[in-house]
């Protein structure tokens, strides 16, 4: 059996690795524009299809995990930031506030291309910030390329008074629990593969 992570990501792909499972990763080269009024729930879920089904048509009876994470403030979407100054102005505007995170992972493939998928919801709670305090986790962790502008599993965490969610890999870009599950469900006991 072939198992395919729909994704560059070197985030998910070390997370996967935690299942000690083998696993290849494949780009999906989907288009990630949300559609206008698209709600961020329906987002994660649909680019997480769309990730896993472009790599399980190109990949015939493999299976295929698909994910995506949408970062919301105050209901409008956040992307990565890109660059120091958008990622201070993200957090400045999250600064005391809740950032919620939609978390979409899809399996999909198999011999009669079955698909199953989930949508973790986590939300992280900031502390209220300064802007020094800011700028100088930003010069140390550099989360450019991170929605929301910072990376919980390092010094990220040092900007939150609180976390509130069921599965912590969630926030990090896929959730594992899920994942477990959906091979399960597939018939894919991680233990036994």
């Amino acid at each position: 059996m072939t198992l395919i992570l729909a994704s560059t990501s070197p985030y998910r792909a070390r997370l996967l690795q935690r299942l000690q499972v083998p696993f290849t990763c494949e780009s999906p080269h989907t288009d990630e524009t949300p559609v206008p009024g698209e709600p961020p729930k329906e987002l994660a879920l649909r680019l997480s299809l769309a990730k896993a089904r472009a790599v399980a048509t190109r990949n015939p009876g493999a299976w295929v995990i698909g994910s995506d994470q949408v970062a919301t403030l105050d209901n409008q979407i956040m992307g990565k930031p890109g660059n120091h100054e958008n990622a201070t102005q993200q957090l400045r505007a999250s600064s005391g506030k809740e950032v919620r995170f939609y978390t979409g992972v899809a399996l999909v493939g198999g011999p009669k291309m079955q698909e199953w998928f989930h949508v973790e919801h986590f939300s992280v709670y900031f502390q209220s910030l300064s802007d020094s305090a800011i700028e100088h986790y930003l010069l140390l962790e550099q989360p450019y390329d991170c929605a929301g502008s910072f990376k919980c599993e390092g010094l990220g965490v040092v900007l939150f008074s609180s976390l509130q969610g069921e599965d912590p890999t969630g926030l990090e870009g896929l959730p594992l629990i899920a994942v477990t599950r959906l091979l399960r469900e597939a018939g894919i006991d991680p233990l036994l593969y």
